[in-house]
């Protein structure tokens, strides 16, 4: 399926279902129905206890803009083509991943049902985002937390990047960095979004919302924009 971007895209560097990124959700449902379908799915290789958590914290955060969630259970590849769940995925406004493993989050969805269903919905005009690795798999790499393997992401937004915590994360994985450089597909664009900070838009040009800085790592150097201000990523 052709990817269109119809909806909005929101690439968070950290924060979902806190009070940091409110505002930002807030405007995700802008001419969507209130329902979240959720996918802790990059988290599943923690185990049941930590699915349950993200599934309580986003039902409590999204409890204070009247918005119902569904936690769909999507944790490997035979859930994640499931055609039942995959209804569940499309019913949603907004399609919300959340943290845990980049490399396996995308490699879980890639080609499924219920990707299938993200596509589909987020073509139609439904809100798609992704925090910490949600954001990383939703774009051109998404590097397996455990292996520090370099996979590819999922493309919704094929032409970004994403390096998530970027105001901690070179002091976790000092080279990231350079590999995610090393591993970057033609024409696609390196960026750094800090903690509680998100990009907000589609199409190549998105504004940077929340506390912190977006980077832009390209030809050598870095760019950094503030909140609110718009990143056209063919000029940036």
């Amino acid at each position: 399926m052709t990817v269109t971007q119809s909806g909005p895209v929101a690439l968070v560097g950290s924060g979902e279902f806190t009070p940091a990124m409110l505002d930002v959700d807030c405007a995700l449902f802008d001419g969507v129905p209130r329902r979240v379908a959720h996918l802790a799915t990059a988290a599943a290789p923690e185990g049941t206890a930590r699915l349950d958590y993200w599934a309580d914290l986003a039902r409590r955060h999204y409890a204070t803009l009247d918005a119902e969630v569904d936690s769909v259970p999507v944790v490997d590849r035979a859930s994640a083509d499931d055609r039942a769940l995959a209804k569940r995925v499309a019913a949603a406004g907004l399609i919300y991943l959340s943290g845990g493993n980049p490399g396996y989050l995308a490699d879980t969805l890639r080609g499924t049902a219920c990707w299938d269903a993200v596509l589909s919905a987020h073509a139609i005009g439904m809100s798609v985002a992704g925090c910490s690795a949600g954001a990383s798999a939703l774009t051109a790499l998404a590097p397996d937390s455990r292996t520090f393997e370099m996979r590819p992401g999922l493309g919704l937004d094929p032409g970004l990047a994403v390096i998530s915590h970027y105001d901690r994360m070179l002091h976790w994985w000092p080279d990231a960095e350079a590999r995610h450089r090393a591993a970057l597909p033609p024409g696609a664009t390196l960026v750094g979004i800090d903690e509680d900070t998100a990009l907000v838009g589609g199409r190549g040009r998105y504004r940077v919302r929340g506390t912190g800085t977006v980077s832009v790592l390209a030809n050598g150097g870095a760019r950094t924009f503030a909140p609110e201000e718009w990143i056209s990523f063919a000029e940036a």
